[in-house]
């Protein structure tokens, strides 16, 4: 081989790095760092959008592979209720990573254990004049029960395997997400929403709180509605959660396995059919966890746009809203269906 052919053959070899190298810099997925110039006409329809609502909508939508991200009250924190879980859910997986943990691992289920709320932990097993469940579900189990059908009694076991919510937010501060925090088990959570006066200091029991949910009444209900709205526990801003979502999905925060499942129980979500999945086409991939409570509604998640055009990490939000729960579901599809065309034909 000559000089001349050697000098084609490194500078072939030479261009052939740099254009490996600028792919995987462009393929590399972007943290909604900068919010790009969003047209004024979807931010204008944005608002008519959610003004269906009757109260406040919070929108992150960032698109993961650009980085592009729309927002709208981004940085305003909104009650999660259980949409929560995912960070619970984070944490979680951190004790199985660390070995804290196995998925495996049985816990046994006592009386205390079953919380209001939904689910199918209490309706099913909470049998009368039984002083024990006689009952243990896996790690597993628990979590899946906390993501796919948002089970209060399985998402307070969670919590606590995690290591209590001060172990949740340690976990947001180490991966860097700020503005999301979790203060406590959807029990309390619940209790203070409706206005049962439910100390968090004392042991829960279902008869305590039968007892003490007589006193909850029309007028305090709605009272208690309101002081929840603005209480700053257990809230998060768009934001936050959007940033948690992608991360979730592009980073390893996680290990391989731990990131599979949380995804793959988010994709498996069974509530909520009507928010994020509510006016896309029927086959569009959504992974994705719901939260309603009082005056609240929300779904965030990740989407996947036809044709390779990329993903959508999303969190809305709906607060103080008077209206119906279909209408406030209806608000939070609209405004993922404009986001969704907007994103798929940029």
């Amino acid at each position: 081989m000559n000089k001349y052919t050697n000098l084609l053959a490194i500078t072939a070899l030479f261009w052939a790095t740099v254009s490996i190298a600028q792919k995987q810099k462009a393929a590399k997925p972007i943290e909604p760092a900068t919010v790009f110039a969003v047209p004024v006409r979807l931010s204008q329809e944005l608002m008519r959008l959610s003004d269906m609502s009757g109260g406040k909508v919070g929108i992150c939508a960032t698109h993961i592979e650009t980085g592009k991200t729309i927002v709208q009250h981004g940085k305003e924190g909104f009650p999660m209720a259980s949409s929560y879980k995912v960070a619970i859910a984070t944490q979680l997986l951190t004790r199985v990573d660390s070995g804290s943990l196995t998925l495996a691992q049985l816990i046994p289920i006592t009386k205390n254990d079953f919380h209001p709320g939904s689910g199918m932990l209490s309706d099913r097993f909470n049998w009368p004049n039984s002083p024990n469940s006689d009952l243990s579900l896996s790690v597993r189990s628990l979590l899946e029960l906390m993501l796919l059908i948002s089970d209060n009694s399985a998402t307070d076991i969670c919590l606590r395997l995690a290591g209590g919510p001060a172990a949740v937010n340690a976990c947001m501060k180490r991966i860097g997400v700020e503005g999301l925090r979790v203060n406590r088990p959807t029990a309390w959570l619940i209790a203070d929403c409706v206005g049962i006066p439910m100390a968090a200091n004392q042991a829960w029991s279902p008869a305590r709180y039968d007892s003490l949910a007589k006193f909850s009444t029309v007028s305090t209900r709605e009272a208690s509605y309101i002081a929840f709205e603005n209480d700053p526990r257990d809230t998060s801003t768009p934001e936050a959660m959007t940033l948690l979502l992608t991360k979730l999905y592009t980073q390893p925060i996680l290990k391989p396995a731990s990131q599979a499942l949380i995804l793959d129980s988010m994709k498996r979500c069974e509530t909520g059919l009507a928010r994020l999945k509510g006016a896309l086409p029927p086959d569009t991939e959504v992974l994705h966890k719901t939260g309603t409570i009082g005056l609240t509604a929300s779904d965030v998640g990740i989407i996947t746009l036809p044709g390779n055009a990329g993903h959508v990490a999303i969190s809305v939000f709906v607060k103080s809203s008077h209206k119906d729960g279909p209408v406030r579901e209806r608000t939070i599809a609209e405004v993922t269906r404009t986001i969704y065309d907007y994103f798929l034909f940029l």
